[in-house]
Order: structure tokens, then C-alpha cells, then sequence
């Protein structure tokens, strides 16, 4: 959008990242699914202008072949981070075959993501680090995210930018244009996020920070999709039995 100081947020960002780890892992690393588009990119760069390149750690995770890979290769390369390659088609198989009933399509949709979550912390947990979040705004509001899978992480940059936002702090950063402006595709599915969700990044973005759109459909569809996934973006509830506790902090 027209008011948006790419070079403040993204000074503030920096700060902010640098900030998390002073408080929550002085010397950690960074760890990153990238998956070879945008915000895992933005991510990357962020953290290491932040903390460094030797502190940030890509984990590459293909679901067998990705014929996209070589846009993650680009990235870590680019960055000149250490990186990993894990592989999740074997694990993703044996889970889907250990099930003792058919899964369903949501279920096979949403395994992926999630096993790759538990891949990043096993890395994280072995390599001092902490996850890093690569949602952002855009996608979160309207429920774009796998809980505790993409939508998981000990930290989250972009969590309040929007798709066009992190477009532009990727351009300020320096990241090859093919990242930056890459076609948003799931992964999952094979369709194109704005085929998914039947409107475009650029219509959400500005509902989102100016309130305007012309088509009342697609208001109506995404005020639907945020009030339904709301639920993603909060804390798990938990029964309060209103017991006395003593307070230590």
C-alpha cells in the first residue's frame, strides 16, 4: 500500500527478530522450512541480516520429486546458508499406511505440512534453534495456514505484513526476482493459492489495510473464511477450575 515504509519495517523487523532471540536463545540459530517462495525467502533474509548467516539454518523438504526445488537451491544459495535436505515422502506414506481407516482428502492435504513441522523441530531441537513462523498476513486471515503445520513456529516475522508488504520487503532485501514474485502455488494440491481461494492476494491486501472491495461476493466469502479460521490464530482453550495457584514470576 501507498504508506507502507519498507525500510522502516523492515529496520524494525531486524531489531525485532534480534530482540527475540536476546530474551528466548542468546546464540540460537534461525531454523526455516523454504520452500522457494516468498515468505520462507523474506524469512531467510530477515534472519540473516538479523543474526548473521552462520545462525541461520534452510530445511529443504520435498514430498518425494518437488519441481520446485531448485527455487529453495537459489535461495540458500543465494543467502549462503547451511541447509538440509529431508525428505518427508517416506514418513508421510508410512503414517498414511499405519491409519487403520481411509483418510480423508483434508487429512492428506494437511499431513504434509504437518509432518514437515515436526521435521523442523527435530532439526531445530538438534541444532540449538528455534522455528521460525513464514506465514503471513494475508494468508493468516483468511485461514491459509495448516495448524501446527505451516501455521506452527517459536517466532513469526511476517505474521502481520501482507502478501504485497512482504513482496516489497523481499525487493528492499535483495532476493532474485523469481523468489519475490514467484506464483504462489499450496504444494499440496497443485492449484495456485488465488485458484484456491477464488480471489486475488492483491483484492485480499487491500480489504485487509483499507477496507475497500468492489465485488460483495468475494467480501462476503472472506469475512466467511476469517470468522470460520479465526480459531487458528489463538491460543489452545483450556478449562480454568478457578484453584488457587502460587504465583512464582
Amino acid at each position: 500500500m501507498a504508506d507502507f515504509n519498507a525500510e522502516r519495517i523492515k529496520n524494525e523487523c531486524v531489531a525485532w527478530i534480534r530482540d527475540f532471540f536476546e530474551k528466548n536463545g542468546p546464540g540460537c540459530n534461525a531454523v526455516i522450512g523454504i520452500s522457494g517462495g516468498k515468505d520462507s525467502s523474506v524469512v531467510a533474509a530477515l534472519c540473516v541480516e538479523a543474526l548473521g548467516k552462520e545462525r541461520v539454518i534452510g530445511v529443504l523438504m520435498p514430498n518425494g520429486v518437488q519441481a520446485d526445488i531448485d527455487m529453495a537451491e537459489l535461495l540458500v544459495t543465494h543467502l549462503g546458508i547451511r541447509h538440509y535436505v529431508v525428505n518427508i515422502k517416506a514418513a508421510v506414506e508410512g503414517l498414511t499406511a499405519s491409519v487403520p481407516f481411509e483418510l480423508t482428502e483434508q487429512s492428506r492435504v494437511n499431513l504434509p505440512p504437518r509432518i514437515r513441522m515436526a521435521a523442523l523441530y527435530a532439526v531445530s531441537q538438534s541444532h540449538n534453534g528455534r522455528v521460525a513462523n513464514t506465514c503471513n498476513l494475508s494468508e493468516d486471515w483468511v485461514g491459509y495456514a495448516t495448524r501446527y503445520g505451516d501455521g506452527a513456529g517459536d517466532f513469526s516475522p511476517c505474521a502481520n505484513l501482507t502478501v504485497d508488504e512482504v513482496k516489497q520487503l523481499g525487493r528492499l532485501l535483495g532476493l532474485p526476482p523469481v523468489l519475490v514474485d514467484k506464483v504462489p502455488i499450496d504444494g499440496l494440491c497443485g492449484k495456485t493459492d488465488e485458484e484456491n481461494l477464488g480471489f486475488t492476494y492483491a483484492a485480499l491486501d487491500r480489504y485487509i489495510r483499507q477496507g475497500v472491495i468492489e465485488d460483495e461476493a468475494v467480501k462476503e466469502k472472506i469475512d466467511r473464511m476469517h470468522k470460520m479460521n479465526a480459531f487458528k490464530l489463538q491460543l489452545m482453550p483450556a478449562f480454568d477450575p478457578k484453584i488457587p495457584k502460587h504465583e512464582t514470576l
